[in-house]
């Protein structure tokens, strides 16, 4: 059947077809077909204009509250890393990185020496998903277990990046690698209904702006230390400061004994 000979029934039948499909395929399938659909018209394949026979969709992506960690829970999950070898001694540095400054597992893995300014106790780097500049402190905690992996733990390489592998080929360390990394300390850590929780390097930037928030620090800081473009992103984590929501809630008014009464 060539192009020309689409007519509404064709398209129609197509629609109907979609009906077991999730909310969200039919409606990328019905964006994706109406710009099919007026291309063919715009190109003078088709004679008349069949988009008028895609139905408006009102889907919209649901709104996923982030995975958080408490303070107490990241304590945990600090602890639970054995800083004697020198695996330990890479891995807590890289924990410190996403939970203290919540770099992204990105920024973490792509961390080189030049981005680090011993003399004044600060990091700069220019973030790989957003391409930013940002400037962070490097914090005493952070600093020292830096230091004591590069003394004790870091393979002997020539290349500029900080954090390798353990074993050879003694290459820079991988995102996906990172983020076993961490789910494997979560769960060594003990922390309650870990199973259902998402368990990367992410959750740690996630739990490290829902811990702000509880300290009421401002939002351009948060967006500022999370590298944020704009403070429209950081108000994202909004939905994760319970404490805050808690205060939102309306009292339950009382009902007088009369009408207690009248229920059988």
């Amino acid at each position: 059947m060539a192009l020309s000979d689409l007519d509404k029934q064709h398209i129609l039948g197509f629609i109907n077809g979609l009906g077991a499909s999730s909310k969200s395929t039919i409606h990328c399938t019905l964006c994706s077909l109406r710009c099919f659909l007026r291309y063919l018209f715009d190109n003078e394949y088709l004679n008349s204009d069949l988009t008028y026979l895609i139905p408006k969709s009102s889907y919209k992506k649901e709104t996923r509250i982030p995975t958080t960690y408490t303070k107490d829970e990241v304590e945990l999950l600090l602890n639970a890393v054995d800083t004697a070898s020198p695996k330990g001694k890479r891995d807590i540095a890289m924990i410190l990185l996403a939970a203290r400054l919540g770099l992204r597992a990105s920024d973490v893995c792509g961390l080189k020496f030049e981005n680090i300014h011993w003399e004044t106790n600060t990091i700069h780097l220019t973030q790989r998903k957003t391409q930013e500049k940002i400037e962070l402190p490097l914090l005493v905690e952070l600093g020292n277990a830096i230091i004591d992996y590069l003394k004790y733990g870091r393979p002997v390489s020539k290349l500029p990046y900080i954090f390798l592998r353990a074993g050879q080929p003694y290459d820079k360390l991988e995102e996906p690698t990172l983020h076993s990394i961490v789910s494997f300390y979560l769960k060594r850590a003990g922390i309650s209904n870990i199973d259902q929780k998402k368990r990367g390097p992410h959750a740690l930037r996630h739990s490290l702006a829902g811990i702000l928030l509880e300290q009421k620090t401002p939002i351009p800081v948060i967006s500022e230390v999370l590298g944020h473009s704009n403070t429209e992103s950081t108000k994202t984590y909004l939905r994760i400061d319970r404490t805050s929501l808690r205060q939102c809630a309306l009292e339950v008014p009382k009902i007088q004994s009369p009408h207690y009464q009248e229920v059988h």
